[in-house]
């Protein structure tokens, strides 16, 4: 083997399941077939729930000042999200390119080798393993997993034959990042205008525009358009003329939704955009796509290492496709309320009316910032069990320390709050994945789980797996469920 994974694709989702691997253990050989990063960002912020897991791996620091905002959208219908009560705000202006950057010097940090120049043409998989062929190279290179990390035009998900089901394209919108414009940022979706129009402010003097006249059926490009193209809708929405202006990066792309039926085959699976691609409503295509990564990273790596069974592999599809069909649908009705006409106006009326109920609100904020996410972990009823455990102040010993800053390791965490040691005797076999730490939890405020939380079993992407009291099951039972057997 060259390598124990192989991830084809270095975009956000590739670097981030590279990084996951390593900080596992795990060899991982990263394929891009672009010879260097090609400094564009389709992606220009973090959802909530991305800075939660950027913080947990302790890459925020990384990115420099981070401006962050409360405020949201659905459908370009104006969202507070202050109503989560999350530690961390929305990131805004942190270009694709920049995560990118970021990201990759972690992951090399940590190990990853990453080859550039590198376009797989196909995959042979065998019972030991897979073999991939690349342009230009005599001997194919082989690994016992591959990932297709390679967005949404994937050669892997192509070559490996995933079925791809989902709604063609109806409209075509541009997208231009320009210098020597002076525009107020806004968003305008109403249904009496022409079509869409987006403006923001990004790093380095660089203004986003993305406009959309409505009812323009797709265009069979095979390159971005010109920006005369841009200026031309943009003065026609606006009546503002841009074509002076410089443009730095010129694309387009479509309102298409299709997500595969599954997220593996065999020894090959997928992540990201590779395995569903969507209007980018809100910025949550690669924020979606990194999470994805967070969660296949930790269990392909248990596979890899023999210390987890193979069937730990399918909770990677049980749980990110549903997490995929639900953002498919959401996008497609933001689409609807974005570039539909008059006809969606009564629609939009009547969900103006509905955000003005907190429980509304909530739930659409939950939505588009990633933080309703919660998996079927098994039986019970403590109200944590499968959410993301949130940023906890600890009293470790006399120490202070976080939640967040325990799950730095890429390991699992046992949360004893109640100095049990019988119940950390119960955990002794598995010490070798799981960190078993006894602290007490510092500032709870009085409705939180946490105030009648005995102790909490948390997987290394943050997800709570057994909690005390409330849990049907045992904690052996769940740890080797989550770590496999006892060692």
């Amino acid at each position: 083997m060259d390598a124990s994974v192989i991830v084809v694709g270095a975009g956000p989702a590739g670097l981030m399941l590279a990084g996951e691997l390593r900080l596992a253990g795990v060899d991982v050989l990263v394929l891009d077939r672009l010879a260097e990063r090609t400094g564009e960002s389709r992606g220009i912020g973090f959802t909530i729930r991305t800075m939660e897991l950027f913080d947990q791996r302790g890459l925020l620091p990384r990115f420099g000042d981070i401006e962050t905002s409360a405020a949201g959208h659905f459908g370009g219908l104006p969202l507070d999200l202050t109503v989560l009560g999350a530690a961390h705000g929305a990131a805004r202006t942190v270009p694709q390119s920049r995560t990118e950057a970021v990201l990759e010097s972690w992951a090399r940090e940590l190990g990853a080798d990453i080859r550039r120049g590198q376009e797989v043409t196909g995959l042979y998989e065998d019972a030991e393993g897979v073999s991939v062929s690349v342009a230009g190279a005599e001997q194919a290179v082989r690994a016992r997993y591959v990932v297709g990390c390679d967005g949404g035009r994937s050669t892997v998900r192509r070559i490996a034959g995933f079925d791809f089901p989902g709604t063609p394209a109806t409209t075509e919108l541009y997208l231009a990042d320009v210098r020597g414009v002076d525009l107020e940022p806004k968003m305008t979706a109403d249904p009496s205008a022409g079509g869409l129009v987006m403006v923001a402010h990004l790093p380095d003097g660089i203004t986003r525009i993305i406009a959309a006249e409505r009812g323009t059926p797709p265009v069979g490009r095979t390159g971005p358009p010109e920006f005369s193209e841009v200026a031309d809708v943009f003065k026609r929405l606006t009546e503002t003329d841009i074509s002076a202006a410089e443009p730095v990066w010129v694309s387009a792309f479509t309102d298409a939704a299709r997500q595969v039926t599954t997220y593996r085959r065999g020894r090959v699976l997928l992540a990201g955009d590779a395995a569903h691609v969507h209007l980018p409503a809100g910025g949550q295509g690669m924020n979606t796509s990194i999470q994805d990564s967070v969660n296949l990273g930790w269990k392909l790596a248990a596979v890899v290492r023999g210390t987890a069974p193979v069937a730990l592999l399918d909770t990677y599809h049980e749980e990110r496709h549903p997490v995929g069909r639900r953002l498919l649908a959401n996008t497609r009705a933001q689409s609807l309320l974005i570039l539909g006409g008059e006809d969606v106006a009564p629609v939009r009326e009547v969900l103006t009316e509905l955000l003005d109920h907190t429980e509304v609100a909530h739930h659409l904020a939950g939505r588009v910032s990633g933080l309703d996410i919660r998996y079927d972990v098994g039986g019970g009823r403590h109200p944590l069990l499968g959410a993301r455990l949130p940023r906890q102040a600890l009293d470790r010993g006399g120490r202070r320390t976080t939640s967040t800053e325990l799950l730095r390791t890429g390991r699992g965490l046992l949360l004893d709050l109640d100095d049990n040691a019988k119940l950390r005797r119960r955990a002794d076999g598995w010490r070798d994945r799981v960190d078993i730490v006894t602290a007490t939890p510092l500032g709870v405020p009085d409705d939180s789980p946490l105030t009648t939380t005995a102790a909490a079993l948390i997987r290394p992407d943050g997800h709570v797996a057994w909690a005390a009291p409330g849990s049907h099951h045992d904690l052996p039972t769940a740890l080797e469920r989550w770590f496999g057997p006892a060692r």
